[in-house]
């Protein structure tokens, strides 16, 4: 018998069966065999929440969460952030290695010569009201892309795919700042195209009138490490939504808006927003304790702490902690950080959290800088959505080059009712 296989045996008949196992899983399609008579329709796996279910084999991202690891095509996460930046990690994900300093010059090129919208873009986003969420404006706008690059529905050509990869990339950060000024009333400002990539975002945050405006290098580098963290994290809510709508071979900027969507969710790019709610919550470092208790006693959430896939540090959170002083010295000490500082060392040492895994992950700290940065609330779930727009797009060209990829369709188990006949409406 093959050593890698599993064999399972149905109590129901005493039957037998020899299951292959490949890198540690096996075939959904395998249990189908396995049936009681052979009108049997067989056997399925049921996992609300695709906790353990794989839809997909993936050379992008590699995690461990026992051991704290994220490495995005082989790379820790640690190096990239600390010796890289995201234009770089952009072209890693998207082609896989590296590039050269010509493959890099011209990949950089590409994306800051292709930041400026469609005029009918900027009247699109003036329609809205001027109270619209930034996150709703950045759906919306990247959906209305498709209509403005028609070809970008011939997915199959892959110059044209590539075409289309560039604009996203190069475009968000252009839509997300429109939204941004849109939502204080404020003029958009066109990109400076002789800035990179994250000082020409805070240059159209933040430019009035002042001819000498500069943005500040501390702040922009903060947020390029903040983007590259944000790349991409293997099969989350969103990535599987970019996924499952590319399946059905959508254009890459209704996949894009789809998965945007599944982001704007507050338990997936909205938590960062609930750290710092549950912060000024908090109020001061005096009510910690008080605070920890009533976590404890079931009677307070404690967010920013724990993950789906994490049950170590999570290592984003560690490299944004690291950067946060950085961006402090230059903005001003943001008073939760002492908050967030006392839960940590909490629950890093309380036995209740510790024996739970809750540790930090990457929303307890980035809610923080953003907000020290000045971008409000609102606006957080967009800049989640600016560097992920890079992962999705990666998951996407994956996806199309995958033979073994299907349209999405998930199965169910009914228990509904049976076979009844219909009644009219005088009998009921």
């Amino acid at each position: 018998m093959s050593k890698d296989t599993l064999t399972i045996t149905d109590n129901r008949t005493g039957r037998s069966y020899e299951i292959p196992v490949t890198h540690d899983t096996i075939q959904a399609m395998d249990l189908r065999q396995i049936k009681v008579n052979q009108d049997d329709f067989g056997l399925m796996t049921y996992d609300p929440g695709f906790t353990n279910t794989a839809s997909t084999k993936s050379t992008i991202t590699y995690i461990d969460g026992d051991k704290g690891i994220l490495r995005y095509r082989g790379y820790p996460i640690e190096q990239l952030a600390e010796h890289s930046n995201f234009v770089e990690v952009a072209y890693l994900t998207l082609f896989g290695e590296l590039p050269t300093q010509e493959q890099y010059n011209a990949w950089e090129y590409e994306i800051r010569h292709h930041t400026f919208v469609h005029e009918n873009i900027k009247q699109l986003m003036e329609a809205f009201r001027y109270d619209a969420h930034p996150m709703s404006m950045f759906i919306s706008t990247v959906a209305a892309l498709s209509t403005y690059y028609p070809e970008a529905r011939n997915i199959q050509d892959p110059k044209s795919r590539m075409k289309q990869i560039v604009r996203l990339i190069a475009k968000v950060p252009t839509i997300s700042a429109f939204s941004y000024r849109h939502s204080r009333g404020l003029p958009y400002v066109y990109p400076n195209n002789d800035l990179g990539y994250t000082e020409n975002f805070l240059y159209m945050l933040d430019k009035m009138g002042q001819t000498d405006y500069e943005v500040k290098s501390v702040l922009a580098r903060a947020l390029d490490v903040l983007f590259i963290l944000h790349v991409d994290h293997e099969q989350n809510c969103g990535t599987a939504t970019m996924r499952v709508i590319g399946s059905s071979h959508a254009d890459p900027y209704a996949s894009m808006a789809g998965a945007a969507a599944a982001l704007f969710g507050p338990l997936h790019g909205g938590a960062n927003e609930a750290v710092l709610r549950m912060l000024v919550e908090i109020g001061d470092v005096k009510n910690v304790p008080e605070f920890i208790k009533g976590v404890k006693n079931r009677e307070r959430l404690l967010m920013g702490f724990g993950h789906r896939v994490y049950k170590n540090y999570d290592p984003r959170a560690k490299i944004i902690k690291r950067i946060a002083d950085e961006v402090f010295e230059t903005t001003g000490r943001n008073p939760m950080l002492d908050i967030a500082l006392e839960l940590e060392r909490i629950a890093l040492e309380d036995e209740f959290f510790v024996q739970r895994n809750l540790y930090p992950n990457v929303d307890f700290y980035s809610g923080i800088i953003y907000q020290a940065m000045g971008f409000p609330v609102k606006m957080f779930p967009v800049l989640f959505a600016i560097p992920r727009t890079v992962g999705w797009l990666a998951q996407w060209q994956e996806l199309l080059g995958d033979s073994a990829q299907k349209i999405a369709r998930p199965r169910q188990i009914y228990l509904g009712a049976d076979t009844r006949d219909y009644l009219p409406m005088a009998n009921r």
